[in-house]
């Protein structure tokens, strides 16, 4: 069975490919030659991950925050940062290379005193990966320090950047959370007679910034947490019930990328910021305002399909659950004759079991995932490059070897791993190997805080399906489609929820104004 993407829609790229006589190795030159002057991994990247919390009945927020990042460390591996602040106004801060673990220790975290603080876990997309850009980002204002954590990009820092230095602020990071707080720094035009108007400052941001954002701002007062006013990327908002110095049960709030972060440090899911609101959690609760008003939703659907954490909510969905009707919808759009699904670890093992449940075709594990492999420290040599995959992955043989073999993996981005992974599987003695993706072919890089690469590396913008089944040696190739990507993802909704989503580095359709790259 062939199945298509609708021509006006997917560019006349065929969702599915039936290969002829793949052999062990890729055939397509280029995949190994890039694989060649590349790092290994080519997993698809969220710029990173920010929580906030104020709960003065804590004797020190740092180590709560640090329990969160732990949990968001799969949204940026390079850098993480705390910044605290306690009741006298004093401000702590620690910041390094690395994984959260490998950056705050006992003691470090011993001196993140205070009632209120952000953390930030990084990956680059805009900036390089130097200590300098480590979030959050901390400036002194005319009304005391402010500490800012961002995940997304603002893609329309140029221009802002050039507007900011007409008015003689100086940057010295090379990524865009300079933009932000030069923003905040701003005087907005409401009247601050009586004390600063974070909430207008916040406000004059949102309504100057295009981009796809989620922020968490700490002032001397309170802390706030904004989205862009498309929700492209999630803030959650949880509850904290803790017991003051005279016994009384006090509600405290935080706010986190995920909601798997809440769990961690016992918070219980509010509900999450809507586009285009800041939140303002201080010593009398949570308050609410609009900072840009929300015209219709662009929810980056990569959230779904890689991104976010199995066990994390985003619309009141279980991500696990939906990546597991992914998995339904691929096998019926791109059926095949097999004995056995696995599936690549660890986003793409819920869309294997929708799929092996639809097909009747049994699941099994077929590859072991080595955990504690990270790019930020392992930095082989290009001879070693060639066997990382062999040193990322490790097959169960007996449950590959003489099987025709479905292996569902979320998405391609190059196609190198998915090539030598392919050589994995097929020297475990799986006889016949077919390739089933989870999302639509990768056309577009992402300007909103994804690091996908350029046009001219993303495998599935320079070949047909057709010529990608070669390459990477597989039966068969197959994508779903992207209506059956936004049919699946919507059909879980709950009827208050509106489902607007961003597909762009599947369609090349943007949704806002993005800045010459």
């Amino acid at each position: 069975m062939e199945l298509h993407f609708d021509q006006s829609e997917e560019k006349g790229r065929n969702s599915f490919w039936k290969g002829n006589h793949p052999s062990e190795s890729p055939k397509d030159s280029s995949f190994s030659s890039s694989f060649e002057s590349q790092n290994d991994e080519e997993d698809p990247k969220e710029k990173c991950g920010i929580f906030g919390i104020y709960a003065p009945e804590l004797e020190d927020v740092g180590r709560m925050i640090s329990l969160a990042l732990i949990a968001l460390q799969h949204r940026g591996q390079e850098s993480c940062g705390i910044v605290t602040q306690d009741s006298m106004d004093n401000t702590y801060f620690k910041a390094g290379i690395g994984l959260v673990t490998q950056v705050f220790n006992e003691s470090n975290l011993r001196e993140l005193k205070g009632h209120m603080g952000v953390g930030h876990t990084r990956y680059s997309t805009a900036g390089g990966s130097s200590l300098n850009n480590a979030q959050p980002c901390v400036v002194h204002t005319y009304h005391g320090k402010i500490a800012v954590a961002e995940n997304g990009n603002i893609t329309t820092q140029k221009q802002l950047k050039k507007e900011l230095m007409k008015m003689g602020i100086a940057f010295q990071k090379e990524s865009d959370i300079e933009v932000i707080t030069g923003c905040l720094a701003l005087n907005p035009e409401a009247d601050e007679s009586h004390g600063p108007n974070w909430e207008a400052r916040i406000t004059n941001f949102m309504q100057r910034a295009e981009g796809a954002y989620s922020l968490a701002i700490q002032t001397p007062k309170a802390l706030y947490g904004c989205r862009d006013c498309l929700g492209m990327r999630p803030l959650n908002i949880g509850c904290l019930e803790l017991v003051d110095s005279k016994g009384n049960k006090v509600k405290r709030y935080c706010l986190a990328s995920e909601t798997c972060a809440l769990n961690i440090v016992g918070a219980t899911y509010v509900r999450e910021v809507q586009p285009g609101e800041i939140i303002r959690i201080d010593e009398e609760g949570l308050h609410s305002a609009i900072g840009r008003e929300s015209t219709r939703q662009a929810l980056c659907i990569f959230e779904y399909v890689y991104l976010a954490r199995p066990d994390s909510y985003i619309e009141d969905q279980l991500v696990y659950s939906v990546r597991k009707r992914l998995g339904h919808r691929l096998a019926v759009e791109a059926p095949v004759d097999a004995d056995v699904v696995i599936g690549v670890p660890d986003s793409s093992l819920q869309a294997a079991m929708g799929y092996a449940e639809e097909s009747k075709i049994p699941y099994l594990d077929g590859l072991v995932k080595n955990r504690y492999i990270y790019r930020t420290f392992i930095q082989p040599t290009q001879k070693e490059r060639k066997s990382g995959i062999d040193l990322k992955f490790n097959p169960l043989v007996e449950n590959i070897r003489g099987k025709r073999v479905v292996l569902v993996d979320d998405s391609i981005v190059r196609g190198n791993t998915l090539a030598h992974l392919l050589n994995v599987v097929r020297k475990a003695g799986a006889t016949e190997v077919h390739v089933r993706i989870s999302s639509p072919p990768i056309t577009s890089p992402c300007f909103m805080g994804i690091d996908f690469a350029t046009t001219d590396q993303l495998v599935a913008h320079n070949k047909t399906v057709e010529e990608i089944c070669t390459a990477i040696g597989a039966n068969s190739l197959a994508y779903l489609t992207h209506k059956g990507l936004n049919d699946t993802v919507r059909s879980g909704l709950a009827s208050h929820q509106k489902g607007g989503y961003c597909g762009a580095c599947f369609t090349g359709e943007y949704p806002l104004q993005v800045d010459e790259w």
